[in-house]
């Protein structure tokens, strides 16, 4: 199909297409993140809450599998950003303040929507092979982050020298589990407290035995 090049308007085609996919990506956050949901949600659902047709929707996408892969990455890389800026921020500082000011940017960034966190730890599971494997290269930077932090904390003697691939797999898994409790209202507590509780075990991980 082709797709038209010239401007009207005042806009060029290709700003009016971007425009279109926003909707559609705004729409799907509220679809997909609230309700119906992903499983109940529908191509025609989807851009009658975009106020676009379905010529326009397969324009931009192949299904709504493929609406849902452009959201877990959007709302990955803004969680992603939000965690290195913290790094950035505490460059030179020992790891934990450093790892602290992280899991904050974390959690903060990852919960202040409940959209965004339902798409990342609810809709994404079990869609597909192919999403599966997306959501695992994600989960897996995450591991990443942590062991080469844990590290350099060894490098400085501030935490046990082992390979810590392991104990930040299940760190990863910990974290995802308490935000989703915490947001679903499984407890009550504060911003901080989870921020404090996750700190401490991480801490319980990599601090060197005592002697």
């Amino acid at each position: 199909m082709r797709q038209a090049t010239g401007t009207y308007g005042g806009r060029s085609a290709q700003e009016r297409r971007a425009e279109r996919r926003e909707r559609f990506l705004r729409a799907a956050l509220e679809q997909f993140g609230d309700r119906p949901g992903y499983r109940a949600a529908s191509v025609t659902g989807l851009c009658e809450a975009a106020g676009l047709s379905t010529r326009q929707f397969y324009e931009e996408f192949r299904n709504l599998e493929d609406v849902l892969t452009q959201l877990h990455l959007l709302v990955n890389d803004r969680t992603e950003r939000a965690v290195r800026r913290a790094l950035a921020d505490t460059a030179g500082q020992t790891f934990e303040p450093r790892i602290a000011a992280v899991l904050r940017a974390y959690v903060t960034a990852a919960t202040d929507d409940p959209r965004r966190l339902r798409i990342a730890f609810v809709e994404i599971v079990g869609v597909s092979a192919e999403l599966e494997r997306g959501r695992l290269v994600r989960r897996s930077r995450w591991v990443d982050l942590i062991v080469a932090e844990a590290d350099a904390a060894a490098r400085r003697g501030e935490a046990a020298p082992r390979d810590y691939r392991i104990a930040a797999t299940a760190f990863i898994g910990a974290v995802n589990g308490l935000l989703h409790d915490w947001t679903a209202g499984q407890f009550r507590a504060t911003l901080d407290q989870v921020v404090d509780e996750l700190v401490a075990l991480l801490l319980g991980v990599v601090r060197p035995p005592a002697r």
